[in-house]
C-alpha cells in the first residue's frame, strides 16, 4: 500500500467517524410526528406529541406531559416515561428495560423481542448479552451460508468475476478503503435526506436493498482475497481459496465484541472494491 493512499485512509475514517457522531446527536424529525436516531437516544419533549419514538442505540425518554400516539421502540437502550407521559400504542425495547414512574402510562404492550421467543432478557445483563450474542451468531451464520451458495454460483458462471475484485483489493487496498469510506457516507446522508420527504421514503428500502447486495457480493471478493492470502503457494482452487476465507471470516465475525468490527470492515471494503472495479480506471492486473 503506497502511504499517501494509507494517509487518506486514515484520514477519511477519521472524518467518517466524526461525521458519525454528528449524525448520532441529531434527531430525524419526519413530517413532525416520528422521532428516529440513529447511534443515541431519543428524547420526546415535555408537552409534545409525536406518532413515533424510536432509538436505534440509546434509550427513548419522554419527558412529563408528553405523548406518544403510536409506539415507543428501543433498540440497546431504555423505555423511560417521565411522571405523566403517555404512550397509546406499544412500548418495545432491546437490551434495556422499560422505566415508568408514577402517572406514567402505557396503553398496549409492554414488550421485548425476547419475550416472543421465552427467553429472559432486558435487566439482566448475562442473559441478556448471551441472548443478543445467540441472536447475532445465528444470524451471521445464516448470511455466511447464504454467501458462500452465492460465492459459488457467481465463480461458475462468471470465473473472473471474484479473482478480479480480490486483485483489485491486493494492488489497491487503501483506494479500495476510499471507496468504501465515500459509500458509506453517501449512504448515510443519502437516507438521513430521504427521510425528511414525504416522496423519498418510499425510496428507502430501496436505496437499503441496494447497499446490501452492492456490499454482500463484495465481501465474496474479500473472502476470496483472504483465502488467496493464506494459500501462499496456489496449490488451491479459486473455490477452495474463497470457501477457507470465508469461513475464516465467519469465525472472526463470531468473536465477541470483535465481531463487530470484522462485520464493518467486511462490508467496507466489500462496497469499496465493487465501486473501485465498476469506476476505477483500468483494468487489475493478475499476479503472475
Amino acid at each position: 500500500m503506497k502511504w499517501q493512499q494509507l494517509i487518506l485512509a486514515f484520514i477519511a475514517t477519521i472524518c467518517l467517524i466524526f461525521a458519525g457522531n454528528a449524525l448520532a446527536q441529531t434527531d430525524i424529525n419526519i413530517n413532525n410526528t416520528n422521532l428516529v436516531r440513529f447511534g443515541g437516544g431519543v428524547t420526546v419533549a415535555a408537552n409534545q406529541t409525536v406518532e413515533n419514538a424510536s432509538a436505534f442505540g440509546g434509550s427513548v425518554t419522554v419527558l412529563p406531559n408528553a405523548r406518544v400516539l403510536d409506539t415507543a421502540i428501543a433498540f440497546g437502550g431504555d423505555v423511560i416515561l417521565k411522571a405523566g407521559a403517555r404512550v397509546d400504542g406499544d412500548a418495545y425495547f432491546f437490551g434495556g428495560k422499560i422505566i415508568q414512574e408514577p402517572g406514567a402510562i402505557i396503553g398496549g404492550e409492554k414488550a421485548t423481542f425476547s419475550d416472543r421467543h421465552g427467553m429472559m432478557y432486558g435487566s439482566h445483563g448475562r442473559q441478556s448479552f448471551f441472548a443478543h450474542y445467540f441472536f447475532s451468531a445465528v444470524f451471521r451464520i445464516c448470511a455466511a451460508v447464504v454467501a458462500a451458495i452465492l460465492g459459488l454460483i457467481i465463480l461458475q458462471t462468471s470465473p473472473t468475476f471474484l479473482p478480479d475484485l480480490a486483485e483489485k483489493l491486493r494492488q489497491q487496498p487503501g483506494l479500495t478503503a476510499l471507496w468504501g469510506i465515500g459509500a458509506i457516507f453517501a449512504i448515510l446522508f443519502g437516507t438521513v435526506f430521504l427521510a425528511v420527504t414525504l416522496i423519498g421514503i418510499p425510496l428507502i428500502p430501496l436505496l437499503s436493498l441496494s447497499a446490501v447486495v452492492t456490499s454482500l457480493v463484495g465481501s465474496l471478493g474479500v473472502a476470496l482475497f483472504v483465502g488467496q492470502r493464506l494459500d501462499k503457494n496456489g496449490k488451491q482452487s479459486a473455490t477452495q481459496q474463497f470457501l477457507i476465507g470465508l469461513a475464516i471470516l465467519t469465525v472472526l465475525a463470531l468473536i465477541p465484541f470483535l465481531g463487530g468490527l470484522v462485520v464493518l470492515l467486511i462490508n467496507l471494503f466489500g462496497l469499496g472494491v465493487i465501486l473501485l472495479w465498476k469506476f476505477g480506471r483500468g483494468q487489475p492486473q493478475m499476479a503472475a
